[in-house]
């Protein structure tokens, strides 16, 4: 780590049927959906998931365990069945026909190579949700909805965050050598760059003085594609001074832990889920089982609610656009160019205070 077909105008208007227009008007999170079909026809989903592979299973289970969360909730008028798929791209394309056959609606694959293989083939014949982002591709099959969680776009969204804070600020982004790390900033990089500021990449750890050059020229902020354990280090030299913005990785957990006041004043991005767990629209469904699962296990149960979630609402407003407050963030389904529908998650800003978080107004 990232509706039968022939009788719902839905698939009609994501396969580009041109007499299917979008309303104009913008939709309001939480806007009423339309009541469901009657509940002998109902709305199949095939929810198709890594669960027979070595390394995605669990990641694979909390989706599911999330999915259900949400399908329990507000799933009258669907039927889901869970199609499991073990790692290879051909088994993933094979289920994925197998299931457009019986299905309304897809919810998955999960895994970025499935997802890649599945956007790069003629496959996608049903309306799909897919659960992560396929890397270095900006167009998708028309039907396909990406609704993946990813760093990058957190990435860029700290960075209007960051931007708005500090409109003529010079940032230091700190970063270490794991991929994510070096995506995350990358694409904060990129969208610092495009706001009009600059911008310089240090790498952690790494055999030069940060304190040193800290002290001998300042940035305004620091960027930390960072996780939240070398987060404390680079504070514990870097002190608090300098204002420091991080995505979900640098998030310190979920209550007070050892050493946790170091991270007091970082400014996060990071999910609903997570960071507000007190929100009227995350307190409706379930915790996990385990409730000492890791944060990522927690953010893809989270992504399997708001899975559910988005697919319902496909299903039952035509294909038209709409606004979700979800446990993810906020989900604003549009038509992008060309006319095919684009999700834009919008995450949860807060900053930490003696191992709690506030919450914080980007917009102010």
């Amino acid at each position: 780590m990232d509706t039968n077909t022939s009788a719902h105008a839905f698939t009609l208007a994501m396969l580009g049927d041109p007499a299917i227009q979008p309303r104009p008007a913008r939709p309001q999170a939480n806007e009423p959906s339309p009541p469901p079909p009657p509940s002998n026809t109902p709305i199949r989903i095939a929810l198709l998931l890594p669960m027979r592979s070595r390394t995605l299973a669990a990641a694979a289970e909390a989706v599911r365990a999330g999915f259900m969360a949400g399908m329990d909730r507000d799933g009258t008028g669907f039927k889901a069945e869970v199609v499991p798929t073990g790692d290879a791209p051909r088994d993933v394309l094979d289920a994925y026909a197998r299931a457009a056959v019986a299905s309304d609606i897809i919810v998955g694959p999960l895994a970025r190579a499935a997802v890649a293989a599945l956007a790069d083939s003629d496959a996608v014949t049903r309306p799909t949700v897919v659960l992560s982002v396929p890397e270095g591709r900006t167009t998708v099959p028309r039907a396909m909805l990406v609704a993946g969680l990813s760093v990058e776009d957190e990435a860029r969204q700290v960075a209007d965050w960051a931007a708005r804070e500090h409109p003529h600020g010079r940032a230091l982004i700190l970063t270490g050598g794991a991929a994510w790390a070096q995506r995350a900033a990358g694409a904060f990089e990129a969208r610092w760059t495009q706001l009009g500021h600059t911008a310089q990449r240090f790498a952690v750890p790494s055999g030069d003085d940060l304190k040193q050059k800290l002290e001998i020229d300042p940035p305004d902020l620091l960027f930390a594609a960072l996780d939240s354990a070398a987060l404390r280090h680079v504070r514990a030299l870097a002190g608090a001074a300098i204002p420091c913005y991080g995505g979900g990785a640098a998030n310190p957990g979920r209550t007070a832990e050892p050493g946790a006041s170091s991270l007091d004043g970082v400014r996060i991005l990071d999910l609903p889920w997570i960071v507000l767990p007190d929100h009227p629209v995350v307190m409706v469904y379930p915790r996990p089982l385990n409730a000492e699962q890791p944060l990522d296990m927690d953010r893809l149960y989270a992504l399997g609610i708001d899975a559910f979630r988005v697919a319902r609402e496909l299903a039952l407003r035509g294909g038209a656009p709409f606004v979700i407050d979800g446990v993810t963030g906020r989900l604003d389904v549009g038509t992008g160019p060309g006319g095919q529908l684009q999700l834009q998650r919008r995450e949860a800003a807060v900053v930490v205070r003696a191992g709690a978080f506030e919450p914080v107004d980007r917009e102010r």
